[in-house]
């Protein structure tokens, strides 16, 4: 049963010509004072989907970002913010690229958070997919077998930090603690300070590829799947499913995911396509040439991959998909009732916070979501 309603957000400005014959994605360049309104953006949702009922607000760790697509590089830090200035709402990582982070700093700046905000952070972590920010931190990202691995050794020490009173880790890439002298004694563990109170830390993770859902759902972190086609969709519930079983993770279908949609809704689903249509298409001129485009074929393959459709999708490819709701309210609760009915087990919904569109219309259209559609779900929280 679907119970919660979040909003994921990653950082993006208010863009200028947005569309597919707009202004070219490479050629986009901000000042710092443009750049900056990310955070002003950030400011208005959070207060809006408080007073709203919303359960999470979703944000997205990434550097460099002139294009001014996504401007948030530390999220511990603006939930923190946020939190001071709302009163229910929670702050998720959605995704801290672990990466780029030492760690222990990582598991520290969590531990603080969730003190200091009573719980209302969630932690989220990711492998990273942009070679520009993740490689310029001194870490792999294009050798994917060796982000991975570097990855869940990172992630090892996170557990052990968060979960034991003290520990030690021997592992390739690092040695803790390292083998010194210390006031008269040779140090052989050490302690999380502060370690989180909100103990085991809910923990998600992006399911994107498809490359790291056998570990997370085996490690036990909730995963979400964000924007794909309703066939690579159904093959990925399933596969966390099953791989969670062979943990011994005994699971509803659906549940500990998340589905990740984008919507608009109007009169008509004309009306709302060709409202809808140059956010949904600024997105994939940024996010194509990274591969993700999460359409599928026929047979679930993703657009972009061997016998897979290869043309830039339209918003028409992802209302077919489900990816989009465009339309009525009563037709995204059709739609949000067919996947209550098709995973029984799933019971958080995020709403997607298109690439171009002002904040002034996705204000709105929180609004008539919050007003339309919600109150048709008696369990959301």
């Amino acid at each position: 049963m679907i119970k919660r309603f979040s909003v994921l957000y990653v950082g993006q400005i208010d863009l200028d010509n947005v569309g597919l014959d707009g202004t070219p994605a490479d050629e986009r360049r901000y000042s710092n004072e443009r750049i900056i309104q990310a955070y002003d953006n950030s400011v208005a949702l959070a207060k809006h989907m408080d007073g709203l009922g919303f359960y999470c607000m979703w944000t997205a760790e990434h550097h460099f970002q002139h294009e001014g697509y996504e401007c948030l590089p530390n999220l511990i830090l603006l939930g923190v913010h946020l939190a001071g200035i709302t009163k229910n709402l929670k702050f998720g990582s959605g995704f801290n690229v672990v990466p780029m982070w030492h760690p222990l700093r990582l598991a520290e700046d969590f531990a603080m958070a969730d003190i200091l905000t009573g719980g209302r952070l969630i932690f989220g972590v990711g492998r990273g997919y942009n070679a520009r920010e993740v490689e310029t931190f001194g870490a792999p990202v294009i050798d994917n077998d060796a982000n991975k691995e570097f990855f869940e050794e990172q992630m090892e020490i996170i557990f052990k930090a968060f979960n034991e009173e003290s520990f030690s880790h021997k592992g390739k890439h690092y040695t803790i603690p390292p083998d010194v002298p210390y006031r008269g004694y040779q140090l052989k563990e050490i302690t999380l300070v502060p370690r989180p109170v909100n103990l085991p830390v809910e923990i998600w993770q992006p399911i994107a590829s498809g490359k790291t859902l056998d570990y997370i759902a085996q490690r036990g972190i909730k995963g979400m799947i964000h924007l794909t086609g309703e066939k690579l969709t159904d093959q990925m519930f399933h596969s966390y499913q099953e791989s969670a079983a062979t943990a011994g993770r005994q699971l509803t279908l659906g549940q500990d995911l998340a589905l990740g949609m984008g919507f608009y809704i109007a009169d008509s689903q004309e009306t709302a396509i060709e409202k809808a249509r140059p956010y949904h298409d600024e997105r994939y001129k940024w996010f194509a040439p990274f591969g993700f485009v999460r359409y599928t074929d026929s047979e679930g393959r993703p657009w972009g991959t061997p016998g897979a459709p290869a043309r830039v999708p339209s918003l028409e490819d992802g209302v077919e998909q489900k990816v989009w709701s465009c339309g009525p309210a009563e037709s995204f609760i059709k739609m949000l009732r067919e996947y209550e009915e098709k995973y029984p087990g799933m019971e958080d919904v995020v709403l997607h916070w298109a690439e171009g569109m002002p904040w002034l219309e996705f204000k709105e259209q929180l609004t008539l979501f919050a007003e339309r559609v919600m109150p048709a779900f008696a369990g959301h929280d």
